[in-house]
């Protein structure tokens, strides 16, 4: 049996003691909830209990609040967000989403020491998997620390720029407004490039400003906030571009690019120069991927996917691993 937080290895289908201290401060919370998923029948209740926030126009999320050791909808005072699996026709291996998200925000937490949103995997009580995580921006006393999307500081709106105004952008942009607003840069611009590239290894084309924010932390400075949203969305789009955002401008006119089509270690090589990352630091970022390659593998056999999905990510993952050497 394994923890539904880190996959640590257990006696009790619970959480392990370190996953219920980052999620619910200590206490025992059920990985099963006593409520049912959003479904025709009950959706009056969720909708008067809860806020619903869209996801790229497909992947509904919940609100919810710990109420001694329970998880319970709501409004107002959210601390937590749950997202159940998506319905949604014309995307793949539905079923997965849940899991999918929650593997890859353990591997960038476990493996690549990327600071993320805490998160696990959690049931209905009719037994199907959803997605939670704990909201960064609440303080322990309700209060929320102020935070910001790069679509925010960017202003750009649905209004301003169009229906596709997430996109209008490039991810050198939010690079050069985090060296503007961040006062430890350098540190913040190295994750950065490497959370970019961790979406792109792992396969997340949707990976737009509203996925990136800075947060005001306890000493009044901004800083990059913990990532969320990590997830490899080809599971689901198979035909999807490689990024939401290019990685700088006219970045297709590099030799690499233009002979294949896609990204290669040129264009990464290029975008962390134009980021001002110095060359060792770069180069073992990048190399940081190939060397921890065998720790991901074992991770995805082990994770609560489906055979289908599990084969699907292994493959990929070596294809994109393959394009950076």
């Amino acid at each position: 049996m394994k923890c539904l937080g880190c996959y640590k290895k257990i006696e009790k289908n619970e959480y392990c003691l370190s996953c219920r201290k980052k999620l619910f401060d200590g206490k025992r919370v059920p990985t099963v909830l006593d409520f049912d998923k959003p479904k025709a029948e009950n959706m009056t209740i969720y909708n008067e209990h809860s806020k619903r926030m869209s996801i790229s126009g497909v992947q509904l999320k919940y609100s919810l609040r710990l109420n001694g050791n329970k998880l319970e909808l709501s409004e107002t005072n959210g601390q937590y967000i749950i997202k159940p699996i998506p319905t949604a026709d014309h995307l793949e291996m539905m079923e997965d989403a849940p899991e999918n998200e929650h593997l890859n925000m353990q591997i960038a937490s476990q493996i690549f020491n990327i600071k993320t949103a805490h998160n696990a995997l959690i049931y209905f009580k009719d037994g199907t998997p959803a997605y939670i995580t704990k909201r960064f921006d609440v303080k322990g006393d309700g209060t929320k620390y102020v935070q910001e999307d790069f679509a925010q500081i960017t202003n750009r709106t649905k209004e301003t720029h169009g229906e596709s105004y997430k996109y209008d952008s490039s991810y050198l942009e939010i690079g050069e407004l985090i060296k503007k607003y961040v006062p430890a840069s350098i540190v913040a611009i190295e994750n950065f490039f490497k959370i970019i590239l961790f979406n792109y290894i792992f396969s997340n084309g949707d990976a737009h400003l509203k996925n990136f924010s800075l947060i005001r932390n306890d000493f009044g400075e901004m800083e990059l906030s913990p990532s969320y949203d990590l997830m490899s969305t080809i599971i689901h789009t198979p035909g999807e571009n490689d990024t939401a955002l290019e990685l700088f401008d006219k970045d297709f006119d590099l030799a690499y690019y233009a002979t294949y089509g896609h990204y290669g270690r040129m264009e990464f090589v290029e975008f962390a120069k134009r980021l001002g990352i110095v060359e060792v630091r770069y180069l073992r970022i990048i190399e940081e991927f190939f060397e921890k390659k065998g720790k991901v593998f074992p991770m995805i056999e082990g994770a609560i996917l489906s055979n289908a999905a599990k084969q699907f990510l292994l493959k990929n993952l070596q294809f994109r691993l393959k394009r950076l050497q």
